[in-house]
């Protein structure tokens, strides 16, 4: 094997994904937070008939980072619709939420 197919080329970002992140995790709320220096999010996975839910991801952002996800997700959405069909969006219930004590740092 040559030296150019084991790195990657000038400009060129090689990635790798850990087996245990490659499963991936379901979530079906995400909560945002922010501040004048980061995004965060929150991904959960509420479940019928269960009174309590964890966190399951904490993703942070910088505010630019936070843009361009924004966009890269517009932009999948848009491609996802022209392809499958336009994503309904269903009006659910208002979940009440609570994290437990809240405090100041």
């Amino acid at each position: 094997m040559s030296d150019s197919n084991k790195n990657p080329k000038q400009g060129q970002l090689n990635i790798e994904i850990d087996e245990s992140i490659a499963q991936g995790v379901y979530s079906n709320l995400a909560i945002i937070n922010h501040s004048p220096s980061e995004f965060v999010l929150d991904f959960i996975s509420i479940m019928p008939g269960t009174p309590k839910s964890k966190v399951r991801s904490r993703i942070i952002l910088t505010p630019q980072h936070a843009k361009r996800l924004n966009k890269a997700i517009a932009e999948n959405i848009t491609r996802f619709e022209e392809k499958h069909g336009v994503i309904t969006d269903n009006d659910q219930p208002h979940i009440p939420l609570s994290f437990g004590p809240t405090g100041q740092a």
